[in-house]
């Protein structure tokens, strides 16, 4: 069973303006040669959800700009701690994915001015560590929210906090949706206005970033903390052989 969210009309986007899209946005930046890796988040569960249609959206738009792109439907996510050592097909998968990523899109509904329980439960599940691997660090990060009144950014300050905490390199560039209800016509699509200009712009600066990054993103969070623990657990398990042997 796969928790990937199959793309509606991938290459139709009606709101976008074609004619003002550059190709070549991120050449000369890094290395072309495979497409961005890009996992989508998003933080509502209801049947219109207005976070997931703006994934949606970004995702065709990442798809445009020459990123390979999955969307995880965190429909039967568990709770974190609510399973045992986390042992849950879903959880393994979402990790598996956060793997496979270089870069994320977060975005999460504001619901009493901070981010969704479904948005920080897949974020929870991401470990900084685990067998060895980093799910999140070094990856950069795009963030985003939709709200049903006024603009707000309290939801995007919060995801750039964990992003920081996860050791993400997040963009500067954000995107903020008022009253979302007004910007998606029935099917789902998002209407022209600058709330979808916004949305183009930070995907083509999360892909500039992404491909800037590659390949340097090992080097760029290398800690000397980190070694030095590292060099401490060798240490260890070389006295414990010592005196297994003697």
């Amino acid at each position: 069973m796969s928790r990937l969210r199959i793309l509606a009309d991938p290459d139709f986007l009606p709101a976008l303006d074609r004619d003002v899209i550059r190709p070549d946005f991120a050449t000369g930046l890094g290395s072309l040669e495979s497409p961005p890796r890009i996992l989508l988040l998003y933080g509502s569960l209801r049947e219109r959800s207005f976070s997931r249609l703006a994934v949606e959206e970004a995702a065709r738009l990442l798809i445009l700009f020459g990123a390979e792109v999955r969307i995880f439907d965190p429909s039967d996510l568990p709770l974190p701690d609510q399973v045992k050592a986390d042992d849950h097909p879903a959880v393994h998968e979402l990790r598996e994915h956060a793997l496979w990523s270089e870069g994320q899109v977060w975005c999460s509904p504001e619901r009493h001015g901070q981010i969704t329980g479904i948005m920080k439960a897949q974020i929870d599940h991401l470990p900084l560590e685990f067998g060895g691997m980093r799910p999140t660090q070094g990856r950069t990060l795009a963030v985003m929210q939709v709200s049903g009144g006024s603009q707000s950014f309290n939801a995007v300050n919060t995801l750039r906090l964990l992003g920081r905490w996860m050791r993400m390199f997040t963009i500067p560039n954000q995107s903020s949706v008022a009253m979302a209800f007004k910007e998606f016509d029935e099917a789902g699509r998002m209407r022209p206005s600058s709330y979808y200009d916004r949305i183009v712009d930070v995907m083509e600066e999360l892909v500039r970033f992404t491909v800037l990054t590659r390949g340097h993103a090992e080097q760029l969070v290398d800690r000397y903390s980190e070694r030095k623990s590292a060099a401490s657990k060798r240490d260890a398990a070389k006295d414990l052989a010592t005196q297994s042997v003697a």
